[in-house]
């Protein structure tokens, strides 16, 4: 029985346009791949180990034809809308208080602040939860496992009886491993209001 329900934000509540904003960046910046050294940093900066201005410098120093401004403008490329759908959807289920409600998203500051510029509910959005956990502010980071057990301790939670809802393959797998149920959403097919359609098997 699904007693929680933690959900992924990024193309699970907002969308976000992955690709294009991959094909972006790389124009940008006149490179044919992201090196292991881009991967790693935006890995530490999503993680918290990183502050904004420091991230921002490691941008600016390897590409110095880009000013802050362009950095920031490409690296929140991929935020694209909130459908208002799916915030009613999640405030009926608070309002309704049959399930724990947990939000785990792999995010970072840059990010969170243009959502807050540009999302006007997300106060509203983010109070529907019980807990709201963000990458960049828990140090901790999808799909390793101590994000998982993290959330399962910090709320005295059975693994069985949590759903855990992300888009990425590699993290609802990663949370399977430890027991929980997952749904790896499709963004392209799926929508969040019809959780209880696509899993009317768990509910």
């Amino acid at each position: 029985m699904i007693k929680t329900i933690i959900f992924d934000f990024g193309d699970v509540f907002i969308n976000l346009d992955k690709e294009g904003s991959r094909t972006n960046m790389l124009e940008l910046f006149e490179i044919d791949d992201f090196s292991e050294d881009i991967i790693a940093i935006n890995a530490l900066y999503e993680q918290g180990f990183m502050s904004t201005s420091e991230f921002l410098e490691f941008y600016c120093d390897n590409f110095p034809k880009l000013s802050e401004a362009d950095v920031i403008e490409a690296w929140n490329y991929i935020l694209c809308d909130f459908p208002p759908r799916r915030l009613d959807f999640i405030r009926q289920l608070s309002e309704d208080k049959k399930y724990k409600l947990i939000l785990l998203s792999n995010t970072n500051a840059l990010h969170i602040d243009s959502i807050k510029k540009n999302i006007p509910f997300y106060e509203e959005f983010k109070d529907c939860f019980d807990a709201f956990y963000l990458s960049h502010e828990i140090q901790l980071r999808k799909p390793n496992a101590d994000i998982y057990e993290f959330v399962l301790n910090e709320n005295s939670l059975e693994a069985e009886e949590c759903l855990f809802i992300d888009d990425t393959k590699e993290n609802t797998d990663a949370a399977s491993k430890l027991g929980l149920n997952v749904w790896n959403n499709d963004p392209k097919n799926d929508d969040i209001i019809d959780l209880f359609k696509v899993k009317s098997d768990l509910f």
